[in-house]
């Protein structure tokens, strides 16, 4: 690819990467990082169950039996296709509370629930299975009955379910893919290096777990150079070649030797974590000596997993929930406005190259120094203008800070800010600055500032997620 300004370039080819399913989910979202050594997660258990036999609606002739075999022959493939869930269960029950009563006593062996509602009775078998504790969703299709106008009042009450009420048999699959993500959270490990960073739910490992399900993992920096030093060097300057230098769109202030330390402290980070079974980590001492983690937290996003900067929990959670549901790597950001032209610029020195997800297609990037502080290894990538975007962040563990935006161009700003730069436009800017925190974040100014960038919109699955595990979504902050 010829030179080109940054304000010029468009972008190549849109790849839609490991998202493949209905509504931006992902199929077997960790699966590259399973190839590369990681250790291989379970596949998620979800029991289901219909209910209804018939009555007056749909129909007094309604054949319940045949309508069974359409969504257990539709589930088949979805299996398939999502690549990490089993279908348990299977049971065709009458719309009562006995037999609702007797079925959702067997969840306990199941990870989640998926209840498909059939035909017109009482709401209260529907509510057995959301109170026998999983992560429930309920699939209601077009004349199968009135039950669905219960599930919000639930919801409001804490209940953890999700209702697609549709005809379209993809947003059955789209829940199926929604109810392995509060699973996947209580089987993930998170590992901090250094001090916790971000809201004080989030710096709490007891709160963390009870909230998330999800393992805090400390580990001092003096283990991360132990294993730095312990890598082979030959194996760090291969991995350099092939990983970096060979794929760069251009190499700017680094020297290789410089590259070569980035890729050694990457095999270090992951020895450590493959030994520790950890999908995501942060680190406080990431621009600390003897090197960066810029290029080290790059390549595990580019696999599926998450490496997170300045040890910011708040955003290492939220990479973590939208890479088990979405497939899609984050970006963390210092926005910064442009009001005159009704935008965000997002900037900051690690960035993932995969954008799309681990299967998809590389961005051109080129290597530089960090900018701060004109040392080190750190990232220019070139994302693609164009591209709708989610920028979000799950903050005291309980709230989802969440908006919409349209990369419009790679920011102009060679000589100040960090390198990797993009502008995007959303829905009101001045709104945004005077509310920026949405009235329930508060704390330091990395705190306060960070948020992360994601391809792809993905409000509404969102909402659907906070139904299953309870925090709630606060939209254009």
């Amino acid at each position: 690819m010829g030179e080109m300004s940054r304000r010029e370039f468009l972008g190549t080819t849109a790849v839609a990467g490991s998202v493949l399913l209905a509504g931006g989910l992902a199929a077997r979202p960790l699966a590259v990082a399973e190839e590369a050594g990681w250790p291989k997660l379970p596949p998620v258990k979800i029991h289901v169950v219909y209910v209804g036999t018939g009555g007056a609606w749909p129909t007094p002739t309604f054949d319940a039996p045949a309508e069974v075999a359409k969504f257990k022959d539709y589930l088949a493939g979805a299996k398939t296709r999502l690549g990490d869930v089993e279908f348990v269960g299977g049971e065709l029950i009458p719309n009562t509370v006995p037999a609702a009563t007797e079925v959702a006593a067997r969840l306990k062996d199941a990870d989640a629930a998926l209840v498909v509602h059939l035909s017109f009775g009482s709401s209260e078998p529907l509510l057995k299975f959301v109170e026998a504790g999983l992560p429930t969703a309920i699939f209601s299709q077009p004349f199968s009955g009135h039950d669905w106008m219960y599930v919000p009042r639930w919801q409001k009450a804490g209940k953890k379910v999700m209702l697609a009420a549709s005809s379209d048999y993809a947003d059955l699959e789209r829940a199926a893919a929604l109810l392995r993500v509060p699973v996947r959270m209580r089987q993930s490990r998170v590992i901090v290096v250094g001090s916790a960073q971000g809201t004080p739910p989030a710096r709490s490992a007891e709160q963390v777990k009870q909230r998330l399900g999800s393992e805090i993992v400390p580990i001092s920096q003096e283990r991360v150079l132990s294993a730095y030093k312990a890598v082979d060097p030959k194996a760090a300057e291969a991995e350099a070649e092939q990983y970096w230098i060979g794929q760069a769109k251009k190499i700017v202030e680094p020297s290789r030797a410089d590259i070569i330390k980035g890729a050694r402290m990457y095999l270090a980070i992951k020895e450590i974590m493959i030994e520790e079974r950890a999908q995501a980590i942060t680190s406080s001492h990431c621009m600390g000596e003897p090197v960066q983690g810029c290029l080290a937290f790059s390549k595990l996003n580019d696999l599926g997993l998450v490496g997170a900067c300045e040890g910011d929990v708040d955003s290492t959670l939220t990479m973590l929930l939208f890479a088990h549901a979405f497939g899609v790597p984050g970006f963390i950001s210092d926005p910064l406005f442009d009001t005159s032209r009704n935008a965000i610029i997002h900037a900051h020195c690690t960035s993932t190259t995969k954008l799309d997800g681990p299967t998809g297609k590389r961005a051109p990037f080129l290597i530089r120094t960090q900018c701060d502080t004109n040392r080190g290894v750190a990232l220019e990538v070139q994302m693609r203008v164009g591209q709708e975007i989610t920028c979000a962040k799950l903050v005291n563990l309980d709230t989802m800070l969440i908006s919409t935006g349209k990369i419009v161009e790679l920011t102009d700003f060679h000589d100040r800010g960090c390198r990797t730069q993009i502008t995007t436009e959303v829905a009101n800017a001045k709104n945004m600055v005077g509310n920026w925190g949405g009235a329930v974040l508060d704390g330091d100014m990395m705190t306060l500032l960070h948020r992360v960038v994601f391809y792809g919109s993905h409000i509404e699955s969102i909402k659907d997620l906070a139904a299953l595990m309870g925090f709630r979504v606060v939209e254009a902050v």
